[in-house]
């Protein structure tokens, strides 16, 4: 069960013009948006990873504008665990379970996944703020998650299991968030 103490958000590669071509563009978009809206109003860490910004170009401006208060880190490794300055960061933040949301399902999420699995974090790939070029991509990402481990669930189930009570205005703000 997640926890809001012990839990990060990974944000993973939403960039240029690959983003514009995955597969169910808009509602991974708005997924994307609520998942980073509600760990905001939740507390929950935040680390923005952007690969080879200078080849993929910058990360889609609906995110931008949610995240305006993080910079990214620039990675050229698909697994984010490759790149020194995220392994520092999660470091800090000393949690223990990592929330997954990005692109693509089959390359830098499931890579990133196992990575993290095998240093035993538990992984939570978000399957609805996910995505491929292909359904077939994406169905394969998703296997291999739960193959190694991984958990995988949905935007409003973890806002849900964070949140973990029908009550008070971090309630009536992820309602707003999922309506």
């Amino acid at each position: 069960m997640l926890k809001r103490e012990k839990t990060a958000l990974v944000l993973i590669d939403i960039q240029g013009k690959l983003a514009q071509i995955m597969q169910n563009r808009e509602r991974l978009f708005q997924n994307l948006q609520r998942i980073a809206k509600g760990a905001q109003v939740l507390g929950i860490p935040i680390i923005w990873m952007q690969q080879n910004p200078a080849g993929l170009g910058e990360t889609i401006c609906e995110l931008k504008e949610v995240l305006h208060d993080h910079k990214p880190i620039n990675k050229m490794s698909f697994s984010c665990c490759g790149d020194d300055q995220f392994n520092t960061t999660l470091a800090q933040l000393n949690c223990t379970d990592i929330l997954l949301a990005g692109i693509e399902a089959h390359v830098c999420v499931y890579l990133t996944a196992a990575d993290l699995q095998e240093r035993g974090y538990q992984t939570h790939v978000i399957a609805d703020a996910v995505s491929s070029r292909t359904m077939e991509n994406y169905k394969i990402g998703i296997d291999k998650i739960r193959e190694c481990g991984g958990k995988v669930t949905g935007v409003e189930t973890t806002l849900f299991e964070l949140l973990d009570r029908a009550e008070g205005p971090e309630f009536k703000q992820i309602l707003q968030l999922i309506k």
